[in-house]
């Protein structure tokens, strides 16, 4: 005898395997957009807070300037945005569990000074002195050992690569391995940040806050208060100058869309094969085209002349807006698709419950912890470009700022538990938007910048605090 399902799920009944059966029921686009529906009302805002401040501050820009929506403005708003997204994926990790780290803004700061010296010097060590060079040696080889300790292999191996070109001089004549540098820099302290947050019990605040401090002297030791220029560095120019070839963006493009697709229908047969719920083909193939059309779409128009002057043309899609977006699917990947990524929502939800759940709950912290710093030297990078060189307050004002309000506008909870990297780059996207229209106001002051995005935070985590309290109410 077989029991329909549509009977279970209409009849009211107490039976347990009513609910269990409708979970099985394959969703279309009506169900949908009924689940996000309720994920909103039960207090899971995901990204519609910086949808509608995209909205908001978009029309308010372009009704008072024409210049904001120009070409030219969009691909320089894309370049103010990079160094925010980039450090506030990394954020995301941290702030999934619960945590904060204060110190990436100089953490950037800190990994590009290193690597800037280490290519101007041509000899580190005779650059920066004895006495730091020894200290950053010794302080990479303490990082290496306290990541075996904790049983982080991959960490470890990464710290060691750094004591290997700072040994051998490779990235004092490579430019490559001097970003290779400034990345295992970014490691070794995120190693340090997590291991007195979990093995001493310090709270995060406090820890990040202290090294903030640390972080700007030795940045100043790296630097030697001067701003060693990165433009001569064609690579390293081309962070926020550069744009990919139009062919190379439709090639990324076909990658992109030819990866989420494989991916997406892929899951849709595992799911349906184990008999639990599966998106429908139909819906399925949506968002494929969707994401191809609407790629499509950007692609074309960045391979458009964006000049607005007689002269070479600039053309493709810049790589200040490609490189934050390969990272995202990387990290999307990572925090959906492993359980590694799964055992961090479930710290973030409850360390004690994950405790006893059999999660490593303390190695998993570490490794949010690497990706953060390592992530803060990646925007480091970044910022150095944009800035015009490494100097020595790179990293410090209101960079962390920035980036924290991005990924909190993109929907990460400052209690932990919830947050997605795709997020987390449009909200980066509404933090570059303030200074960027506002700049293209003169009579307006600077310090209408600040104004405006405090306000944009308070407001976010204010959401972030209204929904929290309904989920726990609902």
């Amino acid at each position: 005898m077989t029991t329909d399902t549509s009977d279970l799920a209409d009849s009211g009944t107490d039976d347990p395997r009513a609910s269990f059966r409708i979970d099985t029921l394959p969703r279309g686009l009506r169900t949908s957009v009924q689940d996000w529906a309720v994920r909103v009302r039960r207090g899971d805002p995901g990204g519609l807070p910086a949808i509608l401040g995209l909205l908001v501050i978009g029309v308010l820009f372009s009704a008072t300037t024409p210049l904001f929506l120009t070409a030219n403005n969009i691909g320089n708003l894309l370049s103010q945005a990079s160094f925010i997204a980039l450090i506030a994926l990394g954020l995301t990790f941290v702030l999934i569990l619960g945590d904060i780290d204060l110190s990436a803004g100089v953490t950037g700061g800190v990994a590009a000074g290193f690597a800037a010296q280490s290519l101007r010097s041509g000899d580190l060590h005779a650059a920066v002195g004895s006495g730091v060079y020894v200290a950053l040696l010794l302080g990479m080889l303490l990082a290496a050992g306290l990541a075996l300790w904790k049983k982080l292999y991959v960490v470890a191996g990464l710290v060691l690569a750094g004591v290997g070109l700072l040994l051998t001089g490779a990235s004092e004549t490579h430019v490559w391995l001097a970003f290779a540098l400034a990345v295992c820099i970014g490691i070794a302290i995120g190693v340090f940040n997590g291991v007195l947050v979990t093995s001493l019990g310090i709270p995060s605040f406090i820890v990040t806050l202290a090294l903030f401090l640390t972080w700007e002297g030795v940045t100043l030791d790296a630097v030697k208060s001067t701003s060693i220029g990165t433009s001569r560095y064609e690579a390293w120019f081309a962070m926020t100058h550069r744009n990919m070839s139009p062919a190379l963006g439709w090639v990324s493009l076909a990658v992109l869309v030819g990866g989420y697709a494989a991916t997406a229908f892929l899951r849709q047969r595992q799911r349906a094969r184990a008999g639990v719920s599966f998106d429908r083909l139909a819906l399925t193939s949506l968002r494929v085209a969707v994401l191809a059309v609407g790629g499509g779409l950007a692609v074309w128009w960045f391979n458009q002349n964006r000049n607005p002057n007689p002269g070479p043309a600039i053309k493709g899609v810049p790589w200040a807006a490609s490189v934050p977006i390969a990272f995202m699917v990387v990290f999307a990947i990572v925090l959906t698709r492993t359980s590694w990524g799964r055992h961090l929502y479930s710290i973030g939800g409850s360390k004690e419950a994950a405790s006893r759940s059999g999660i490593a709950v303390n190695r998993v912290r570490i490794g949010a912890f690497v990706i953060c710093s390592g992530m803060a030297a990646v925007g480091g990078l970044f910022l150095a470009d944009f800035s015009g060189g490494a100097q020595p307050a790179l990293g410090q004002g209101n960079t962390l700022l920035y980036a924290v309000a991005a990924a909190v506008i993109g929907g990460t909870s400052l209690f932990g538990g919830r947050g997605r990297p795709r997020d987390a780059l449009l909200g980066a996207i509404v933090i570059a938007m303030i200074p960027n229209g506002i700049q293209l106001h003169p009579g307006l002051p600077i310090s209408v910048v600040q104004e405006i995005t405090g306000l944009v935070l308070l407001i976010a985590a204010s959401v972030d605090a209204i929904s929290r309290r309904r989920a726990r109410s609902g």
